[in-house]
């Protein structure tokens, strides 16, 4: 039956022109790892750095892979990150739909029109031939058996009901050269090619099929993949030329690795976006980091090392990407992360913090918004914060030999004198304020003779048990309310006062 060409021409005229158009194709298969969210982030820069159109479609052709609500990951993950598409499953736009299992019927009817067009044929052979190739072989290509039917054998097999797959037609001479905005010109010989399926028995196509036809009939411009894709590009190539249609720029990023040696991987216990999340690093400084992993900022802007999202997109080149590797190191993440959580407004900051504070600061009388302060400056990842701030629900044990301290030119001695003498002081107070505590407590210290710091370390010790703290003796105090600061201040005075039998 012959092709209705005017379908196809319809299918053409619905195809966006004149501007940027880009696509993140993600397979919903359960995490974002940070490979896979570099190409959302580069693919989403170069759309809004040439205020075009960024798309995002799922690629869900390969059913035995899917994972059960990855498709709401991506969703979630994608708006966390502020990478907002402009058409896609949800939105729907002029070229849907924006799921490949709902597009299925388009394949067949692209790979029929290639069978015309001389780029494609029909094999029939079965699993056992293609398994003996593999064996002599060691490679598994596929010896062109069935490109060398005639009509008649083709037609024949085909009234029979022999089973098929659509496989590519590579020319068996000559080379074809493909260009790569990293990488360069690159050229292959044709016949270190192998015909790959492009329509499987079932008539559902394989991803190097779909990935042509939709990146096409979508108007994609701009392909932006892993460098593990780079030895799929000639044929993509020769789809595209065998259509007759305009091949997009290619950008292959080389790989984000471990180490000089490893790729990142899952398996490998390698974090993915949703794990970092949960390991208290902040979106903006993921994103950030992640942005740098294989470019960068050329120009008056070459040192520079912190950008917003729109700020990136702004100064995102894609001459800027690096053909070299990328090391993820955590390390400098983390360094991003505290000079963003530094950046937070106060209540910016106190938002992310309080479910972390929460965790060991149970008591509902002590208030977060006076404990977060002292936390911004003191934190590189929101996970550090319970561990610094479980002494404000419970008071550790501790050993009075915290109270001996050089600098502050303490001992056992001195600091039970300390706190002795500041319990009268406390008790008298009638308002708790810290501007009061702090006032109080400086001139008690001038009274005495001593340096603020003599009064204050074992006053810090004595409220929270530890030698090191968010803040000082007198934001604690503040904290923790007079009943409760004169108690564990008891507290401590029976610990020194203790002479061991």
């Amino acid at each position: 039956m012959p092709l209705d060409k005017n379908w196809y021409a319809d299918m053409e005229a619905r195809i966006p022109k004149g501007g940027v158009r880009t696509r993140f194709a993600p397979s919903p298969t359960g995490y974002m790892h940070v490979g896979n969210l570099r190409t959302a982030l580069y693919t989403w820069l170069i759309a809004r750095h040439s205020n075009g159109t960024f798309i995002l479609r799922i690629e869900d052709t390969d059913q035995g892979r899917l994972v059960e609500g990855a498709v709401d990951v991506i969703y979630q993950t994608m708006q966390q990150c502020g990478l907002i598409w402009d058409e896609g499953p949800d939105l729907g736009g002029p070229v849907g739909p924006y799921i490949q299992t709902e597009r299925r019927d388009l394949y067949g009817k692209y790979a029929e029109l290639l069978l015309e067009k001389g780029g494609a044929y029909r094999c029939f052979c079965d699993k056992e031939r293609l398994e003996s190739l593999h064996g002599e072989s060691g490679l598994g290509g596929y010896d062109g058996h069935c490109r060398r039917l005639t009509q008649e054998e083709t037609d024949a097999k085909l009234a029979a009901g022999v089973p098929y797959v659509i496989r590519q037609k590579i020319p068996e001479t000559g080379s074809t050269t493909f260009h790569d905005v990293v990488f360069g010109d690159i050229t292959v010989e044709n016949e270190t090619l192998d015909d790959q399926v492009l329509i499987k028995s079932d008539g559902l196509p394989t991803y190097n099929f779909a990935n042509v036809v939709d990146d096409h009939l979508m108007g994609i411009t701009h392909v932006v993949r892993g460098s593990e894709y780079l030895s799929s590009a000639p044929k993509y190539n020769l789809l595209y030329e065998a259509f007759g249609w305009e091949v997009p720029q290619y950008i292959h990023c080389a790989p984000v690795m471990r180490d000089a040696h490893n790729k990142m991987s899952k398996r490998h216990g390698d974090p993915s976006y949703e794990d970092l999340i949960e390991q208290g690093y902040l979106s903006e400084a993921v994103i950030n980091y992640v942005a740098l992993l294989g470019w960068s900022p050329r120009g008056d802007q070459a040192e520079r090392e912190f950008f917003t999202l729109s700020e990136l997109a702004e100064a995102f080149d894609i001459g800027g990407i690096s053909k070299s590797p990328a090391i993820f190191d955590l390390e400098k993440l983390t360094y991003f992360n505290a000079a963003y959580l530094r950046g937070l407004t106060p209540e910016d900051f106190h938002e992310a913090a309080e479910p972390y504070i929460r965790q060991t600061v149970k008591d509902p009388a002590l208030d977060t918004r006076l404990i977060a302060p002292l936390l911004q400056a003191r934190c590189e990842r929101l996970t550090d914060i319970p561990e610094k701030v479980d002494f404000f629900d419970t008071l550790p044990e501790y050993g009075k030999e915290l109270y001996t301290n050089k600098k502050s030119k303490t001992n056992e001695e001195i600091s039970l004198d300390m706190l002795q003498r500041t319990v009268p002081m406390l008790e008298g107070l009638q308002d708790w304020s810290q501007e009061v505590i702090h006032d109080a407590l400086i001139g008690l210290a001038g009274t005495l003779g001593v340096k603020n710091a003599t009064l204050m370390w074992p006053l810090r010790i004595a409220v929270a048990g530890k030698t090191v703290t968010p803040g000082g003796a007198v934001e604690i105090c503040h904290i923790l309310g007079k009943a409760e600061v004169l108690d564990r201040v008891r507290k401590g005075i029976d610990l020194l006062s203790h002479t061991p039998s």
